[in-house]
């Protein structure tokens, strides 16, 4: 297929999707079934053109003045790309199976218009009624924050050091290009190309033996930011696929013991295959059984708690474009009864002296330092450790992070725009 063809692919899947409001991977992939002519490259390119559009979506269409898919899909071409009017319009020359020319309109948005008086929503790129939440924590600089969120994610890689260093992990994916994270000591980061599409990394040897896994840096960190320390036990409340299980592991240098569960065993499952490959040996799983209390025997004996809390997401649109324009104001509420429940049955393991670590990869208030302290009137013999003291687990880049993330009383809030990872929010609490 040629460029032409490609954009105008995007355009018609792009229409599928607004009309259906079905996830963007479906649309993606029952387009490819009824198409068999695209070849993989296409499909790829085709997929990314996609990808774009959606992050772009809200800046593409006020630039051009219209919300039309191939509105959006031209000013994406502007925005996100940085493709000027003229190579816009040799993609779109009418010709077999490619969008029709450039009307005069179109080629005045795309040579003079600009983002200079949009709100904070279009400049940022996020649904309005999420605005007042977003303003809440980073006020003034909540566009450029959206902004930052709607960039493309890198590929992240963690290096398990129950299998090898960063060194030999740097070494067998040389060919990839891969360089040292900024914060995690065991981070790798590889970007994509210029399309948006990644290595096969699932493919690579070093993925195959068990020497890295796919794990944004930030989440990383959140792992390494709870500090579970040599022979403790440790229980991981939300293990879901099991990949701050695996890093828990890895960091106690496979001593002490670590509990997963989940109460949903369909996201549990991958856990076993992936604890294999790593070489994990001090992990036992507590899968859920109906009603029966399968953490029971566990109360009141756990050095470190980690609740890494069902959340809306906000701090992985970069992964998930089609998420932020699908999020309604009646999930936020869903996942704050949620994230409620979780940390108020989460107490009941900490022991006396012992932490419990609350995550999120959501940017809103009311998901992170409202749930904290929420917790902590409820539960008074709770304290939050000071973000100054957590960020000590990193060493000389905890000192770094502190002043790259937004640090706030309940804890510490990493984002695309300050530190380059998914947006995280960790906070520490240690029972009395």
């Amino acid at each position: 297929m040629t460029p032409g063809a490609r954009l105008a692919a995007a355009i018609e899947i792009f229409g599928t999707l607004e009309a259906a409001r079905r996830p963007v991977a479906d649309v993606l992939k029952d387009w490819g079934r009824s198409n068999r002519f695209a070849g993989s490259g296409d499909r790829s390119a085709i997929g990314s053109l996609v990808y774009d559009a959606l992050r772009r979506r809200a800046s593409a269409a006020w630039l051009m003045g219209e919300e039309t898919p191939r509105a959006i899909l031209l000013g994406m071409l502007k925005l996100g790309r940085g493709l000027d009017a003229e190579a816009i319009a040799q993609l779109c020359d009418g010709t077999r199976h490619t969008p029709v020319p450039l009307g005069a309109a179109e080629r005045e948005r795309l040579e003079h218009g600009s983002l200079t008086d949009a709100p904070a929503h279009i400049a940022g790129d996020y649904p309005l009624w999420l605005d007042a939440h977003l303003e809440a924590v980073f006020g003034e600089e909540r566009a450029a924050e959206g902004a930052a969120l709607a960039e493309r994610a890198p590929l992240d890689l963690r290096v398990n050091t129950l299998k090898g260093t960063p060194e030999d992990a740097l070494a067998a994916l040389a060919h990839l290009d891969a360089t040292a994270g900024d914060w995690s000591p065991l981070a790798l980061r590889i970007e994509l190309s210029p399309d948006g599409k990644a290595p096969p990394v699932t493919a690579e040897p070093a993925y195959l033996k068990g020497l890295v896994e796919i794990q944004d840096e930030g989440s990383q960190l959140a792992a390494i930011l709870a500090a579970p320390a040599r022979g403790s036990q440790v229980l991981d409340l939300c293990a879901g696929g099991g990949g701050k299980t695996l890093e828990l592991a890895a960091l106690m240098h496979n001593s002490g013991q670590i509990y997963a569960h989940d109460d949903d065993l369909r996201r549990l499952a991958p856990i076993h295959e992936r604890l294999q490959r790593a070489g994990v040996r001090n992990v036992q799983v507590r899968s859920p059984r109906g009603k029966a209390d399968v953490l029971e025997d566990l109360e009141g004996r756990m050095d470190l708690v980690l609740v890494d809390a069902p959340c809306t997401g906000t701090g992985t649109w970069r992964r998930n474009p089609d998420a932020k324009w699908r999020i309604r104001p009646g999930a936020l509420a869903e996942r704050m009864r949620e994230q409620g429940a979780i940390l108020d049955n989460a107490a009941r393991f900490v022991k006396p002296g012992g932490r419990l670590a609350y995550i999120t990869c959501s940017l809103l208030e009311e998901e992170n330092a409202a749930q904290v302290r929420r917790f902590l009137d409820a539960e008074p013999d709770f304290r939050i450790v000071p973000p100054a003291e957590t960020v000590l687990a990193l060493g000389e880049a905890g000192l770094r992070l502190k002043r790259a993330a937004l640090t706030l009383t309940e804890g510490i809030q990493l984002t695309p725009r300050r530190t380059g990872t998914d947006g995280f929010f960790v906070s520490v609490m240690k029972r009395g």
